[in-house]
Parts: structure tokens; sequence; C-alpha cells
């Protein structure tokens, strides 16, 4: 009989420190996990321009596919950590155009101000991914066909 009190009024003790023991391992294993070292970077500044490659053949980075030109390495830092190049190459815009978009990513996608470097790569955008510019898409994409003279299909 005493024995059974013993059992009945450790008890609720023994399955306390159970629980408790289970909370700290699980909290210990899942702490370890969420804060292993990751390999990505998060997107809330620029790329360092010392870890950008600059291998460039036949005018075209390698890496990204971008026109060689002022501001590459600023547009690269600035712009690819958060999208793929692919983002600029498929867009044309004029430099207000350009502009526009970076204040949008700024008000709604939280990109940084980028101070100064904004005017470089403003220009670097508007003259090598500029509407109509025939000379920076050359052997890439051809520029939109005007004045086509559409004929209809007979059945």
């Amino acid at each position: 009989m005493r024995q059974k009190r013993l059992q009945t009024r450790f008890h609720p003790i023994i399955v306390g420190l159970g629980v408790l023991l289970l909370i700290f391992v699980g909290y210990y294993v899942f702490d370890a996990v969420v804060n292993e070292p990751n390999d990505f970077v998060a997107a809330d500044a620029p790329i360092p321009l010392d870890q950008i490659e600059n291998r460039v053949e036949n005018g075209v980075h390698v890496a990204t596919g971008l026109l060689e030109g002022d501001g590459l390495n600023l547009v690269i830092a600035n712009c690819t950590a958060c999208h793929s190049a692919q983002l600029i190459t498929q867009n044309r815009a004029d430099r207000e155009g350009w502009k526009k978009m970076i204040v949008w990513m700024q008000r709604t996608q939280n990109l940084w101000d980028m101070g100064n470097q904004e005017e470089v790569i403003l220009t670097y955008l508007a003259t090598h991914y500029g509407p109509e510019d025939p000379q920076s898409s050359a052997g890439f994409r051809r520029a939109p066909l005007k004045d086509i003279d559409w004929y209809e299909l007979r059945e």
C-alpha cells in the first residue's frame, strides 16, 4: 500500500520531468538544424564586387549573359543579388523606364538604396538594354518587325 502511494505521488513528477527533458532535447536538436550554416546569401545587400567572376567572351559576361560595358559589375552586384540576369536581358526600357522599375523594387521588394551607384546602373541599363537598340542586341534577339505586309491565307 505504501509503495502504491509513493508511485502515485511521484508519478506526475516523473512524467513532468520526462516531458521537460523531451522539450529540452527537442529544442537543442531543432536549434542545431536551424542554425546550420547555409549555402545561400540573403538578398538584403549587394554582392561584394570582389566576389564577381569577370570572365567576358565576345562582349558577353559568361556567368550572367549580360553585355560588357561600364557599370556591368555594379549591375551584377545590385541586381543579380535578388533575381536572375535574365530579368534584365528580357526587358527593354529607356533610362526613365529602368528608374521606374528600380523605384518599384525599392517600394515593393525591399531593394536597398543604391546611392550614387544608381546613376551608373541606370546608364548601363539604358545603354545596353534600351528600347529598340539594335547595336546592343546584335546576335542575341532581333528587333521587332515593323511595317509588315500581312496577307490572308486561303483555305
